[in-house]
Formats: structure tokens, sequence, C-alpha cells
């Protein structure tokens, strides 16, 4: 009776400790969930949408060695949403839209932006909210000089361009700083409402 109760304990531990493992191997790996803590990709991404990020997207990276590739799948694309660790500090991650790849050149007058010297046209969910357009000599908000994205670099903005806190003013993400693209909202609440939004809960995110 001893052994057999012995058995059943080792069994559960053995159990406990596989299932930790391939949640970790999951979370390393494959898939990654993450919390939107403000505002700066509305009306994307509300605050308070819990997303999913697919990290296998961009190739496998080794664990513990800043972001070095050891599979390449490949690479990010404009338009693409992606989670990233902030150029300033590291230990912050961050989730922007793909503006820029290595190579594109960018521009941005009175608003308008311009990708290798055509002007974007085709960004539905980009939102201006604020109609004062300030110069770009006090600010790179709505006015930056034309730039080229350097190779393994991308240009990222949120898609409340108005308030995003991003690559027009700290510059550009590298590709190893890169953790994988957002694809799904699981789960979402409003702290305001104190509600659960129902409707945004399995949301594909373009």
């Amino acid at each position: 009776m001893t052994t057999k109760k012995k058995n059943v304990w080792r069994e559960n531990i053995e159990a406990i400790v596989i299932a930790i493992i391939i949640a970790m191997f999951i979370r390393t790996f494959i898939v990654q969930a993450f919390k939107i803590p403000s505002g700066s990709m509305l009306e994307t991404l509300q605050i308070g949408d819990q997303i999913l990020v697919n990290k296998f997207i961009y190739g496998v990276k080794i664990p513990f060695t800043n972001g070095k590739t050891l599979i390449h799948v490949k690479d990010p694309q404009r338009g693409d949403i992606v989670v990233f660790k902030y150029p300033d500090d590291p230990s912050k991650d961050f989730i922007k839209r793909v503006i820029g790849v290595g190579g594109d050149t960018l521009e941005i007058i009175n608003k308008r932006l311009y990708v290798n010297d055509k002007l974007v046209t085709n960004q539905p969910y980009a939102i201006y909210g604020d109609d004062r357009i300030i110069p770009g000599n006090l600010s790179t908000r709505d006015n930056l000089s034309k730039i080229k994205v350097p190779h393994n670099k991308l240009f990222v903005m949120g898609d409340n361009r108005d308030n995003s806190h991003d690559s027009r003013f700290w510059g550009f993400v590298d590709l190893s700083a890169v953790k994988g693209e957002a694809f799904m909202i699981y789960w979402s609440w409003d702290k305001q409402a104190f509600s659960v939004r129902w409707n945004r809960l399995g949301s594909l995110l373009f």
C-alpha cells in the first residue's frame, strides 16, 4: 500500500514537472500572452486587451543570448503588429505597428506619411485625434525629415498616431529585439465599466 501511494505521488509530481516544462517551452518559443496597458494602439487595441503573440513566426531565438536566432523563418513586414523590447529600457515590452523595414525611406509632412517617396493612404487603422500640426522644429510627431531605415532595423508607430511614443521620438527597433507578432485578442477587460468586452474575445489582429 505504501509503495502504491509513493508511485501515485511520483506520477503526479512527474506530470506537474512535464506540464511546467511544456508551458515554458511554448512561452519561450511559440506563443506568449501580453496585456495592453496604454492607448497608443487605439482603436486596434484597447486598454485592458490581452493578446497572444506568435514568437515562432520570425524565427526561433536562443534564450539568454540577446536575441540571437537559431532558426530564421521570416522578417517582420510593413503592417505587422509586433512586440519588442523598448530600446531605451529593454526590461519593458512595447507593441507597435511596423511602418518601415531595412532599406525603406520615410518622411512625415503635416501628419502625412511617405514611404519610399509615396504617400501612404491605405492605413485605415491609423487614427488622428488632434487637429493641431506641430512644426518639425518643436516635435517629430507630425513632421519628420526624410530618413532611411538601416539594415536589420524597423521603424514602428502606434495606430493612435497623435498619442504614441514610438520611432518618431526614440528611433529604430533592432530585429533582435522583436519578440513576435500579435495575432489575437483572447481576453479584454474594461476597467472603467468593470466588464468584459465579449465582442473582442477571439478577434484576429491585422
